[in-house]
């Protein structure tokens, strides 16, 4: 059987646990804490020498790193990956940028404050993630006064991936209510079939 190492509240991670659920994948989940630093043990670097989660195993004991690769191969043949070239294209677009123009600072601020208890020495760097972060909000919205999903017409892997820091940028600071079209959204993704919330 599949297993996935990770921590429900990582975004990342909790990407992989709505996928699972939405498609029904039978599977072990390994709870791995980072604050505890499990992810540095020794075992786990012989799975992952990158140090880092989520991480999936699979039935022949080879593993898979990178949340992105790993939804989308747990998706392949199925609805959530478009086959339309362009359409395929464009949810890996989205990809991308949730983790080069939207992760880096929603997930981080997020980090600081729920996970930190946003101390002190940890303010500079918090301000300095809410610029981007909100001009990758501001980008979503316009996409999503078009369209009602990011890809193909459709829900794809490119809104779980959206999704799990999104719904959960306020924790970080960032004030959704100014953002209508996504808050429409993200109620259309929790409508979706098999959906679980992050806790």
């Amino acid at each position: 059987m599949l297993k996935v190492y990770g921590d429900v509240y990582s975004g990342n991670c909790y990407k992989l646990r709505l996928l699972l659920s939405q498609l029904d994948i039978p599977h072990v989940w390994q709870h791995v804490d980072i604050l505890k630093r499990e992810t540095r043990t020794d075992a786990f670097l012989a799975l992952n020498p990158n140090g880092k989660i989520p991480l999936l195993e699979l039935d022949n004991g080879e593993c898979l790193a990178e949340s992105g690769a790993i939804l989308h191969y747990l998706a392949a043949d199925t609805p959530l990956v478009p086959t339309e070239r362009l359409a395929h294209a464009r949810m890996l677009q989205w990809m991308f940028f949730e983790q080069y123009s939207h992760e880096p600072y929603v997930a981080v601020a997020r980090y600081i404050v729920r996970y930190l208890g946003r101390p002190a020495d940890k303010e500079e760097t918090l301000q300095q993630k809410m610029a981007p972060g909100y001009r990758a909000l501001d980008v979503m919205e316009q996409q999503l006064t078009k369209e009602d999903f990011f890809a193909g017409g459709r829900y794809t892997l490119a809104d779980i991936a959206l999704y799990a820091y999104t719904h959960v940028a306020g924790e970080g600071g960032f004030e959704l209510q100014r953002y209508p079209a996504i808050r429409a959204w993200l109620a259309r993704v929790q409508a979706q079939p098999g959906y679980v919330g992050m806790d």
